[in-house]
């Protein structure tokens, strides 16, 4: 037990087979119970972590799952370690010593101390199992599956590509592990994290990945080791130290266990994406914001707002043309028919247009890409974000990190029935489907009939499509389209009082 973690070592096997976290819980409801990180094997939710030996030279015997071992301490505490002690009467004994810190992080060293005649060589592991593959979320945006960074290469394995890549192995009769000088390993939920390393440098590590088919069943397991056997000699020891973490992905602690423990590259634990040079920092700017403001939500808005203010002028130029297209859309709708048999001729006469309106059909297109992956990092920093998770925003929204639960289809809960999950249409996806459509009207309108129909349908395809993301993800899009909406009602405005001040053509 320590502030933020209670559970159990299981003494049969040496495991960590019960672990909840203290500092979160299920739902957003105040008595329900703490999340439950680790399970007992043999459960269908069984997740586990183990330390033991194999008997590289196949005749030491070494513990295994059943193994009773003798424990010495405890219960195990910050500044508190148990000691495992295990006699296997042959001159061998086995010993681990587990410490745990005040947040989620877990040592453990293994020591064989051989009082024996001859020498022996065994393997020293520790290993993070999961009986059954989880239910994950299924975006594209998040990873859930294995994750490891070795030598500072990152690795993301889905647990449907770990499936293939286990089956492709196993049929080449080929290890699935690696080998390096520094790094970890472990199992990615979108909040949470298992993961293995060593406790101490210069130490290098072998790691491996492996997909267990099981009568049906799918089990995973990640599990690390020195790179080769120990031979211990007669009366001499030794041993590995290796490290877990158990616990909640925060990326402050993250960032701290990667700077003071020296685990490399830790903090991408937490699937930053392609844009982690932006995202990272648009999360401490929103951390921050939520801490002063008191309310995640408001730290969004307050947040996009400040974003809007930065490339206020980067998307007054995007606006600018689209308002000069639209107010010449008339014109060139009178070209397209007058050319409509002279395609040539139609393109003459449109460039002769932009050249008289000053108007660059592509000029509101490099505003609009430059800021894509600014917006996309925000919107992933708001999807993984675990300070959103259980965080309120007001009214019926007491979980950013879920979706709004309101429906239309039942009136807003006043009709007592649970419509099925396509029928999901809540409060902020119709106000952001609203936002769309009226940024929409303002925008010109394509020439072929075709895309116009197809573009007046986008705002009820996104509003379904919104429906069941996280309120957060929402509110979020909804108060950037009103932003838009009104910078360009801005612009609009401008060019039309700019347009009639303008003298008319001789």
């Amino acid at each position: 037990e320590n502030p933020r973690l209670t559970g159990a070592l299981s003494a049969r096997g040496l495991m960590l087979d019960q672990l909840v976290l203290r500092q979160f819980r299920e739902t957003v409801e105040p008595g329900s119970a703490n999340v439950t990180l680790l399970a007992p094997r043999g459960r269908p939710e069984g997740y586990f972590a183990q330390w033991g030996w194999t008997a590289a030279d196949g005749r030491t015997r070494v513990p295994d799952n059943e193994t009773d071992w003798t424990v010495t301490g405890g219960p195990l505490a910050p500044g508190r370690p148990v000691t495992f002690t295990w006699d296997n009467g042959q001159g061998q004994i086995f010993q681990a010593e587990v410490s745990v810190d005040a947040d989620y992080m877990f040592t453990v060293r293994q020591t064989l101390r051989n009082s024996a005649a001859e020498a022996v060589v065994v393997l020293p592991w520790a290993r993070v199992r999961r009986e059954r593959t989880p239910q994950t979320l299924g975006f594209f945006i998040l990873h859930e599956g294995f994750v490891a960074v070795q030598d500072g290469r990152l690795t993301e394995i889905t647990y449907s590509d770990g499936r293939d890549e286990g089956n492709r192995r196993r049929a080449q009769g080929s290890a699935w592990d690696n080998e390096a000088a520094e790094g970890w390993a472990g199992l990615s939920d979108k909040y949470w994290l298992t993961a293995l390393t060593r406790a101490e440098d210069g130490q290098r590590l072998r790691t491996a990945f492996r997909h267990i088919p099981d009568q049906g069943v799918d089990r995973w397991q990640v599990d690390i080791a020195p790179p080769a056997p120990q031979a211990i000699a007669a009366g001499q020891s030794a041993g590995f130290a290796s490290r877990l973490f158990a616990g909640a992905k925060e990326v402050e602690l993250l960032d701290r266990y990667r700077d003071q423990q020296r685990i490399q590259d830790f903090d991408k634990a937490i699937d930053w994406g392609w844009f982690y040079f932006i995202t990272k920092p648009f999360f401490y700017v929103l951390h921050w914001l939520g801490i002063v403001t008191g309310n995640f939500g408001i730290a969004i808005l307050i947040f996009t707002l400040g974003l809007k203010i930065l490339f206020f002028p980067l998307a007054n130029k995007a606006y600018k043309s689209m308002s000069r297209m639209r107010l010449v859309a008339p014109k060139m709708q009178e070209i397209r028919e007058r050319y409509k048999d002279d395609p040539a001729k139609m393109q003459a006469e449109m460039m002769a247009l932009y050249k008289s309106e000053k108007i660059n059909p592509a000029s509101g297109c490099l505003p609009i890409l430059v800021q894509i992956p600014v917006f996309f990092a925000l919107y992933k920093v708001l999807f993984i974000s675990i300070e959103m998770r259980h965080a309120p925003f007001f009214g019926w929204i007491r979980d950013l990190s879920a979706m709004d639960p309101t429906n239309l289809f039942n009136l807003f809960g006043l009709i007592p029935w649970d419509p099925p999950s396509f029928l999901h249409l809540p409060v902020w996806a119709i106000i952001m489907g609203v936002t769309m459509w009226v940024q929409q009207k303002l925008n010109p309108q394509p020439p072929d009939p075709i895309q116009q129909k197809i573009f007046a349908w986008l705002p009820v395809l996104f509003t379904f499509m919104l429906a069941s993301f996280p309120a957060g993800l929402v509110i979020y899009w909804t108060w950037n389209n009103l932003l838009s909406i009104a910078q360009q009602w801005y612009i609009m405005h401008l060019d039309k009082k700019a347009q009639a001040a303008r003298p008319p053509a001789q």
